[in-house]
């Protein structure tokens, strides 16, 4: 550290072949060097009182200084890797067709709901028991599609949305796709989901005779086990029915896409 020039006792001496007497008195000596010693005797800061030189110092830090502009220049002088070009962001073409609207071939005259009865999501089951609910409400044809009862609910939900990765529910009404459980409960908190139902046919009292509203029945040829028993090739799976042994209620579901 460099000493204080206001606080420093330390007292240039001139080393000049003039008198003691005249440079004492002259203001002008007290700053006056004849050599870089006094410079240097001045700014160090460990200087004994008997102005006996010590050895001198290394000074390291124009050493540290010059190795990192070095560092700098070199690394400035690499080759940075290309800079990857953002997209361009065109601007909306009026003209431009617009997206394709997703629906449900024969569902023109109800509403259709694939859901999951399974408990294993939570939020997944709340959101298909709140939708469900509220479609309800309307008291109008509904085709409640669930997915745990038959996987072949989903292929088909795939194939229409043509997605692979999907969540549910999933609502159309009037053979268009209207959304999931978000959509759902905002277009009925504005008051706009009564607008899409308006004009369907109203829901039959009561629940059907066949399979109680549960919209499947047993398989009449396997009888729910899902197997089939020959001489010839022994035990295999019934085509007739899903892998629960179930299909859909002939009285009151839709036939498959």
């Amino acid at each position: 550290m460099w000493r204080p020039w206001g606080k420093s006792p330390t007292r240039i001496h001139d080393t000049s072949s003039s008198s003691s007497s005249s440079s004492s008195s002259s203001p002008s000596s007290l700053f006056s060097c004849s050599s870089f010693k006094d410079i240097e005797y001045l700014c160090s800061s460990d200087q004994p009182a008997n102005h006996h030189h010590q050895p001198k110092k290394t000074f390291v830090v124009f050493h540290r200084v010059r190795l990192a502009n070095s560092l700098l220049r070199a690394w400035s002088s690499r080759p940075h890797p290309p800079a990857i070009p953002e997209p361009e962001q065109q601007p909306d073409d009026p003209k431009r067709a617009p997206d394709p609207v997703i629906s449900l071939p024969g569902a023109e005259k109800r509403i259709v709901v694939y859901f999951t009865s399974l408990r294993v999501v939570r939020s997944t089951f709340e959101d298909c028991r709140a939708v469900r609910s509220i479609l309800r409400g309307f008291r109008v044809s509904i085709d409640e599609r669930d997915l745990s009862m038959d996987s072949g609910f989903l292929g088909e939900l795939q194939q229409i949305l043509g997605q692979r990765r999907l969540t549910l529910p999933r609502v159309f009404i009037g053979g268009r796709y209207v959304g999931g459980a978000d959509e759902v409960r905002q277009l009925h908190e504005v008051g706009e989901l009564k607008k899409f139902v308006e004009g369907l046919p109203a829901a039959e009292p009561g629940v059907c005779d066949a399979c109680g509203g549960f919209c499947f029945v047993l398989c009449d040829d396997c009888s729910g086990s899902h197997r089939l028993y020959s001489e010839k090739g022994g035990f295999k799976c019934c085509t007739a029915c899903n892998e629960n042994g179930l299909i859909r209620c002939p009285s009151c579901s839709s036939p498959p896409l």
